[in-house]
Order: structure tokens, then sequence, then C-alpha cells
């Protein structure tokens, strides 16, 4: 039963937002009482963060899965975006906004998890394409995957990108070019322009 509440859970609070979903919302939609939910958690944080580190889990496990098939480093980046997107449902009710605004505890704890992953995944990533002759070898590999972190974290961030005018697909999508565009050989650029047409 535990497993089929956070997995409820993180299709609601990914729909609709972590602080919009109450426990009441969840119980309704499972058609169970409320009372069974809190025999599994305390309270909604507790809910909230086991929901959130499912996910991230979830997600982390698929973006190993792209790595190891050793695509181009460049088709990489896009599938990994394209995996990222179908699971965050494109992110409609800005959750990680709200996660950070009422749940700041789980979104640090989040984002350093994310961090970490992510770190070694662009590294890699990086490694490769300098390898491939994909990107320049004369990048320095642990400022550019920093920032590409860091640039990523931005996207959601209400403040700078309102939600009403940008859409997460674009913005995604204008960013990952944006830092191919400025990592990338002629080869790779070659590349980047075939995958451009096709996406």
């Amino acid at each position: 039963m535990r497993e089929k509440i956070i997995n409820k859970s993180s299709d609601l609070f990914l729909t609709y937002g972590f602080k919009s979903v109450t426990m009441d919302d969840i119980a309704n939609k499972m058609g169970i009482s409320k009372k069974t939910i809190y025999q599994h958690f305390q309270n909604k944080t507790k809910l909230v963060e086991a929901t959130t580190l499912h996910i991230f889990e979830h997600i982390s496990h698929g973006i190993d899965g792209i790595c190891e098939l050793g695509k181009n480093p460049i088709e990489e980046i896009y599938e990994i975006k394209k995996f990222v997107m179908q699971n965050l449902k494109d992110e409609k009710s800005s959750p990680q906004y709200q996660l950070q605004k009422y749940y700041p505890k789980i979104f640090a704890s989040l984002k350093r998890k994310q961090f970490n992953k992510m770190l070694g995944c662009v590294t890699q990533n990086l490694e490769r394409g300098v390898a491939q002759g994909i990107y320049r070898d004369s990048i320095h590999i642990d400022f550019i995957s920093r920032l590409y972190f860091n640039g990523m974290v931005s996207l959601k961030d209400q403040d700078i990108f309102p939600i009403d005018d940008f859409s997460i697909h674009i913005l995604m999508d204008n960013y990952i070019e944006y830092h191919l565009r400025g990592i990338c050989t002629p080869k790779g650029l070659n590349k980047l322009t075939e995958l451009l047409k096709i996406n």
C-alpha cells in the first residue's frame, strides 16, 4: 500500500503541485480513507519527502539507462531532456517552485542529490564529447558541468522565467542549444544542426 500511495501522490503532485494537493485529494483519488495514508506517513511533509525521493530515484535510474546506451554525447543530452520532461509532466503546475516555497528543507536536500547526480552525468558527457572530437578540448569540464547544472536550476526560477511567459519546453531547448554551441567543435556543430532539424 505504501508504494501505491507514493505512486499516486507522485502523479498528483507533479500534475497539480505539492501545495495544491491535499491528503483528502490523494485518499479520494485512491478510494481509501485518509487514515490509511496516515498509517504509512506521519504527515504530509513525510509523504512529500518520500515522493520526491521516489521521483528522483526513478529519473536517476532512467538517466543511467540512457547513458549506458553509449549514444553520441549530443544525442544523449536530448534523450535525457526528453525522458525528464515526460516524467515531470512538463511541470505545468511548477511543482519545483511549490516545493521550494512550502518545503524548503526537502527542496534543499533534493537539490543536493540532483547536483551530485547531474554533475557526474554531465562530466562524463563532456569527457566523452572531448574524446570524440565533438566538444572542444580546451573546455574546463568541471566549470562547464557546474554552470550547466546552475543554468538548468535557474530555468525553473519563476522570478526569472514566469511560467505564463515561458514554456519549460522552449526554455530547455534554447538552453541546451546555447550550452552546446558554446562547447562544440565544427564536427559537433554539424551533429547539432542535424538534431535541431529533427527536433
